[in-house]
């Protein structure tokens, strides 16, 4: 098939994406602010400000499927702007590991971090390349790790780029640490809005409580210790980050791929996935174990 060809039909196929995305609106239950969300069962809580909308675990398991996620089955959440205008949003996660213990608190080392997060990343490039796949590469962080032993929040942000230097992407990653595990809170954006939207994701994150008995401080002798500490626990959520150029890089390396003539689907296919997330349904409840409920 020629280039042209190819490209004819890259963009036909792209626009039947359209047409799909056009015809079948997710029916995803949210739940609309002000109300305090409950993630996971009876795991946590969350204040859901007004002008914000709330899903629980299985209806997040939907949106991320709808959006091209494949979903990890953790999923406990999912919080985003009511206003279409905005496409941001923040993902939570449980991972039961057990207490992770924080004795390094005062001992992570940044730059050692980075150095492995970035030395696995080009091992693993190989395998990209394999696979058919673009090169991504570790440039530093956005935001160093840090620990709040108060809260019992862990906080880091790492930049990555693919084969060109414009298509970049910042992973912002929050573990708040448990009796049992860790909730991962993931702010999933253009990395372009990062820092307008930064303020409104760390004013929600104040909101968040675990229940009674699953707090930190609740831990008794007995329960179970994860295998790994504060460094491990950034040195992997890292890696894992920037193994993912995300969904907004991903449309320019399409982009840049596809030529000229799949131009007018791409444009297209965003609008219909704005389109999408924008079409934010509203509802009493959430249908599943993160269903909300009235302070």
């Amino acid at each position: 098939m020629s280039g042209k060809a190819l490209s004819i039909a890259l963009a036909a196929l792209l626009a039947l994406a359209v047409s799909a995305v056009a015809q079948e609106e997710p029916e995803i239950k949210w739940t609309e602010g002000p109300t305090t969300a409950e993630l996971g069962d009876n795991l946590a809580r969350i204040d859901v400000p007004e002008g914000y909308v709330f899903a629980g675990g299985d209806e997040t398991r939907k949106f991320m499927e709808m959006t091209g996620n494949p979903p990890s089955g953790d999923e406990v959440g999912v919080i985003m702007p009511a206003d279409e205008g905005k496409s941001w949003f923040l993902l939570f996660e449980y991972d039961e590991v057990g207490l992770i213990k924080d004795e390094e608190k005062d001992k992570i080392d940044a730059d050692a971090i980075l150095e492995s997060v970035r030395e696995g990343t080009e091992a693993s490039n190989e395998e990209r390349k394999k696979l058919g796949g673009g090169e991504i590469h570790v440039t530093g962080w956005f935001e160093k790790p840090h620990y709040d032993a108060k809260s019992h929040n862990l906080v880091w942000a790492i930049e990555a780029k693919g084969e060109a230097d414009t298509d970049r992407s910042v992973n912002y990653d929050v573990r708040l640490l448990g009796r049992k595990g860790y909730i991962s809170a993931t702010l999933v954006t253009d990395p372009s809005s990062l820092q307008a939207d930064l303020p409104h994701v760390q004013t929600l994150l104040s909101g968040f409580s675990f229940q009674e008995g699953k707090r930190y401080a609740d831990w008794v002798s007995g329960d179970k210790v994860a295998e790994y500490g504060l460094t491990a626990l950034i040195a992997g959520g890292a890696g894992a980050a920037a193994a993912k150029l995300g969904f907004f890089a991903y449309l320019g390396k399409l982009l840049a791929k596809g030529g000229k003539l799949i131009v007018a689907g791409l444009v297209a296919l965003g609008a219909g996935i704005k389109k999408m997330l924008g079409g934010r349904k509203k509802d009493e409840g959430s249908g599943d174990t993160g269903t909300a409920i009235t302070p």
